[in-house]
């Protein structure tokens, strides 16, 4: 074939991948469409009524958590890599935990803490008095610090990894000088720090503009919340439309800026020697300062959930409130979510291949289109789908397939990052030396690449598998009529306060999601 037509016809693979990309686009380019296509009296009622308030909440909202996870992230990977003390190895790993409850759960149970007449403000009257209140649950104070325990890991795990590479020449030239420890902190240390920091800042605030379960069971009004009550309760997909290209456009603006941020931060060291820090002993007093602080941090964040959900899942199963449906609860997760992880290796292996072997602009293009799920929360992905489906193919909205899809949509991001690492990471080198000997190229792909990256893909599939497990936004929105997975049963016993029916289930979810963390973040803390 001539050079000029191999140019402009793409090859089969290469069109195969652009269709993957376009599926995956698709909804964020109707969101779009509809949101431009609301009429203005919706977007005048929408800026005079509901905009202002969840604008204000929003922001404020991801700003708080963006500053309470700095301070706790930051404090923690600096003792856990500058001080030696007794537990310091178990500490290390222990805060990765958090990351195993889903935002929902851990909001549910601190409706159960901090309402009225619960736990927390039991305690507190009994020291300052019976007629002392403490925050309620159902506010900003609530979402601030379910959210903020809940994402704290983001910015202590690149804290740290950023701390283990530090040069401390850079703190030992200020030091010399006559700086004090605190200056060097600040105007040294946290400084050269900025990469990191500024990496896991914007992955936190991302987090919060999209979440949903837990603004929803603590009934706080974000951008997630109010275009989910749009789609459920007014049935008014205009609205919906137009409060979801404002969340899409505040995405675009955060991961926009974290790039943006990233490339003016970078910065290396050319010459002279690199020296790592080494952690200073502590003594007795600043071992149990050190220990108290932890534990309070850890007990907030995950041993007392779990300890409560591990009680609660005791107490119904001696009460036989734990049936036959639970385990068909279990069944359905597992289905979809083990059908969303492995369609996503099928889909986007070839995105990533093509990518690494043939870094064409089509077919970067298409890697980059498939990418968009990153700026789709579970609602906005949920409400393009249902629109989409009962509008063009009726006859297969309410079925498995478009849950599957919604998954595929919004998670995998996520595995193709790990996916097409792996193949970064290989030489092409043998598959030319292969084709030298006569293997055609999927034989060579079977034989020779597969193998290479089957530990990638692996970490891909279970990313995306526990990422499924979990999501609730878009399996509330387009489940079949009486199909419930774990996460829909948590958000529904937990609505209506049943704690003990929602305690197995989610108890299910962190026990399946435990081991994957540690394999995730097993390269992360291992080098320590």
């Amino acid at each position: 074939m001539p050079t000029l037509v191999r140019r402009v016809i793409p090859s089969p693979l290469s069109a195969v991948a652009l269709g993957i990309a376009a599926l995956i686009a698709l909804p964020l380019l109707y969101v779009g469409h509809s949101a431009l296509s609301v009429k203005t009296a919706v977007w005048e009622r929408l800026w005079t009524t509901r905009i202002p308030e969840l604008l204000f909440n929003t922001l404020s909202l991801a700003i708080g958590v963006g500053l309470f996870t700095f301070l706790l992230g930051v404090s923690i990977a600096w003792l856990v890599t500058r001080y030696q003390f007794w537990g310091c190895g178990f500490w290390k790993w222990a805060f990765i935990l958090p990351l195993a409850i889903p935002s929902y759960v851990l909001a549910y149970v601190y409706t159960f803490l901090l309402d009225t007449g619960g736990p927390v403000e039991q305690v507190w009257q009994s020291m300052a008095g019976p007629d002392s209140r403490i925050f309620s649950p159902y506010s900003f104070s609530g979402a601030l610090v379910v959210l903020t325990l809940n994402t704290f890991p983001f910015v202590y795990l690149l804290a740290r990894a950023a701390l283990q590479h530090l040069n401390v020449s850079f703190e030992e030239a200020a030091r010399a000088t006559g700086t004090s420890q605190w200056r060097i902190i600040f105007h040294v240390s946290l400084p050269l720090l900025r990469p990191a920091l500024a990496a896991g800042l914007f992955l936190v605030i991302l987090y919060v503009v999209s979440d949903f379960g837990a603004v929803s069971l603590l009934r706080f009004q974000t951008f997630t919340y109010a275009v989910y009550q749009q789609i459920t309760g007014r049935f008014d997909y205009s609205a919906a439309s137009a409060l979801s290209l404002l969340l899409v456009v505040f995405a675009l603006i955060f991961l926009i800026g974290e790039r943006w941020f990233r490339r003016r931060s970078r910065f290396y060291q050319t010459t002279g020697r690199v020296r790592r820090s080494v952690p200073v002993p502590c003594r007795f007093a600043q071992t149990t300062a050190i220990t108290l602080y932890f534990s309070l941090i850890f007990c907030g964040a995950f041993a007392l959930p779990t300890f409560l959900l591990a009680h609660w899942t005791i107490a119904a199963w001696g009460n036989g409130q734990i049936s036959a449906e639970f385990f068909e609860y279990a069944w359905n997760s597992i289905l979809l979510s083990g059908s969303a992880a492995t369609l996503a290796l099928v889909i986007g292996t070839p995105l990533a291949y093509l990518a690494w072997r043939r870094p064409t602009m089509l077919n970067l293009f298409c890697i980059q289109g498939a990418y968009t799920g990153y700026v789709l929360p579970g609602p906005v992905a949920a409400l393009a789908l249902l629109i989409i489906f009962s509008q063009t193919i009726p006859f297969l909205y309410g079925t498995i397939l478009v849950l599957i899809i919604a998954y595929l949509i919004h998670f995998l991001p996520a595995g193709l990052q790990p996916i097409e690492s792996t193949f970064q990471q290989i030489t092409p080198n043998f598959e030319e030396a292969a084709k030298s000997l006569g293997v055609s190229g999927l034989q060579s792909f079977w034989r020779i690449t597969l193998p290479l990256v089957r530990g990638g893909f692996l970490v891909a599939w279970i990313l995306m598998f526990i990422q499924s497990m979990k999501e609730l936004p878009a399996t509330l929105l387009l489940r079949p009529v009486g199909f419930d997975t774990l996460a829909v049963r948590i958000w529904l016993e937990a609505s209506e306060e049943l704690y003990q029916l929602a305690a197995p289930p989610a108890l299910l979810i962190i026990i399946m999601t435990v081991p994957v963390v540690f394999l995730l973040s097993w390269k992360n803390w291992q080098v320590t």
